[in-house]
């Protein structure tokens, strides 16, 4: 009888360690997923300046070829030609 209780004292014991282990793992991933949560909207944020940064960029370049500069004119004169047209439709569409 003595060995049972012990096999019964000693199962409560493992159990016990194994719902604290389980408690901490909880609370591990808990962290985890919050930091997971955090770097997405750091990402996402950085992704939003890279993107501003990039229109920033591409109007610097079309201006920088409006003003003379030799790389990209033709770049700059498709845009513009391209502009020209769509003015042209907008102008028919107000005239009908």
């Amino acid at each position: 009888m003595g060995e049972l209780v012990e096999i019964v004292d000693s199962l409560e014991n493992k159990v016990s360690k194994l719902l604290h282990k389980m408690e901490l793992l909880h609370q591990a991933n808990a962290k985890l997923k919050e930091e997971l949560i955090l770097a997405k909207e750091k990402n996402q944020l950085q992704q939003n300046a890279v993107n501003e940064w990039e229109e920033k960029y591409n109007s610097l370049k079309m201006a920088n070829s409006m003003l003379g500069s030799n790389t990209n004119k033709t770049e700059a004169k498709l845009k513009i030609n391209t502009l020209i047209r769509e003015l042209d439709v907008c102008i028919a569409k107000l005239a009908d």
